[in-house]
């Protein structure tokens, strides 16, 4: 636990992304001096040898991988290859030269999605492994199943200070707006947008609107990394989230409200739903002490106006 000190040098893997940047403004303000970060240009992290000169060189004490290929439910259908080499590669190259350069403790970022389709709600940690996960992004689970499996058994061979996170569905400043493999929030929130600024009478949703999701912002997920950075040391893979999920359904109806759409919201029961239900038990996390902060229509308005402002930058591809 000692090795969270404020000089301490701390690396953060994936920082451009959503978790990782909200990760580096939240060790910022806790006024951690030496916060070490490098774009995919300065080091590919699926590159081993590149990997393993970084550690060397700058010899982090503390680890928070956050890095990953991400997506929805349409971009893990479409290239399943990519989800399950790239994160494999990254997680592996990090976590192995991590122990072997002598980072005191790193924090694995997995996912909720790696949970069987049909568990029991809200889900457990010892819900892992226990049945089939949701086909739609099985590649991604896999993966990160890979990581967790990976760090316990540094731990245990080798006696590696490594901790697993299972956040839930995570949104915030920085997401990614792009519809053909965001996720569902940010999704709704540029269809929203745009059909408010086009005068267009209907909003199609995918799905029928009943699954329900979990919510949590980036900034909350990032206050935990660091709580449990400090306050955690266990084998054992511990969840992340609110404890409270919405449907989808209730879910555009806050988007529709914070974006100020005045037109239908219609339902495609064409597409996927995915699961059905994912609920993340929190008992463990609240039994340390942490608990979120900001509520779901806050922090849906909020990002609203983070996408506003920062229009022309985000990632919003065609």
């Amino acid at each position: 636990m000692s090795a969270m000190h404020l000089q301490a040098r701390i690396y953060v893997a994936g920082h451009h992304g959503m978790l990782g940047s909200a990760i580096v403004r939240q060790l910022q303000a806790q006024g951690f001096a030496n916060v070490l970060v490098r774009s995919r240009a300065e080091l590919d992290l699926s590159q081993q040898q590149a990997v393993a000169d970084f550690f060397e060189s700058q010899r982090p004490e503390i680890v928070f991988l956050a890095a990953a290929k991400v997506g929805g439910i349409l971009a893990n259908d479409q290239y399943p290859a990519d989800f399950i080499r790239e994160n494999l590669e990254i997680q592996t190259n990090v976590i192995h030269s991590a122990w072997r350069f002598g980072v005191k403790k790193l924090v694995f970022l997995g996912s909720s999605c790696i949970y069987p389709k049909f568990a029991a709600q809200p889900i457990r940690e010892d819900s892992l492994l226990t049945a089939p996960l949701e086909p739609t992004n099985e590649w991604y689970a896999i993966a990160k199943i890979a990581g967790i499996k990976t760090c316990q058994a540094y731990r245990r061979q080798h006696g590696f200070n490594a901790i697993s996170l299972m956040p839930t569905n995570l949104y915030g400043p920085g997401d990614n707006f792009d519809l053909n493999n965001a996720h569902v929030l940010p999704a709704l929130i540029r269809k929203f947008h745009e059909a408010k600024l086009g005068g267009l009478p209907q909003v199609v949703v995918w799905g029928t609107g009943t699954p329900r999701r979990e919510f949590l912002h980036v900034d909350d997920m990032a206050d935990a990394c660091l709580f449990l950075a400090r306050n955690y040391d266990a084998e054992s893979i511990i969840n992340v989230g609110c404890g409270e999920d919405v449907s989808i359904a209730e879910l555009a109806a806050l988007v529709r409200q914070a974006v100020g759409y005045e037109g239908r919201v219609v339902y495609d029961s064409s597409k996927p739903d995915g699961t059905p239900r994912k609920l993340l038990d929190i008992s463990r996390l609240k039994a340390l002490g942490w608990q979120p902060r900001i509520p779901l229509a806050e922090g849906i308005a909020s990002v609203y106006q983070w996408y506003l402002a920062n229009i022309e930058r985000a990632r919003l591809k065609m």
